[in-house]
């Protein structure tokens, strides 16, 4: 992804949280550390508090997606829960290619912020955290943000059970 096109996704999504009201913190973030564990790593944040936005997607033609958002120390459970969500038995995690296409995002920076229309569902345990990080639609930055205000985007649910805490967290 070239410089303008961060920067265009980066505007959308600022864009996003303005229209939304939001109050949040911008993170800039060096594009090499914006995976999870590293940028965890390197910039202290805990995993519990880091938070991932995955693009699931449907197996069949019409093809339907969904964002799910859960915490780095957990492990969306597509098979079960987001199939039950989506209606769809057969799913995916969508390709960093679709991801971007429906997106405009690179994976290392998808967010809840300037996607589509299409459901956004959030794991419970990211609204009991007290703030969390995820994407900021570049691998260049990420938003801090209070859970709170993640219910303000259209299309939200809050799904008890969405993810599954990895062994140990």
């Amino acid at each position: 992804m070239s410089t303008e096109d961060s920067d265009k996704v980066e505007s959308r999504v600022r864009d996003s949280l303005q229209m939304l009201g939001a109050t949040y913190e911008w993170m800039p973030c060096d594009p090499s550390l914006a995976d999870t564990a590293l940028f965890c790593a390197h910039y202290g944040i805990s995993p519990n508090r880091s938070a991932n936005t995955i693009i699931v997607a449907g197996k069949k033609d019409p093809q339907q997606f969904a964002a799910c958002l859960v915490l780095a120390d957990s492990r969306l459970d597509v098979n079960r829960v987001v199939s039950r969500l989506m209606g769809v038995k057969r799913l995916s995690f969508a390709t960093a290619e679709e991801t971007l296409s429906l997106t405009g995002m690179m994976v290392g920076g998808v967010t809840l912020f300037g996607l589509p229309p299409i459901p956004i569902y959030i794991d419970s345990r990211v609204m009991a955290t007290d703030y969390v990080v995820l994407g900021g639609g570049s691998r260049s930055a990420k938003v801090k943000i209070a859970p709170s205000e993640l219910r303000r985007l259209p299309g939200s649910s809050v799904i008890e059970g969405l993810a599954i805490p990895r062994q140990g967290s």
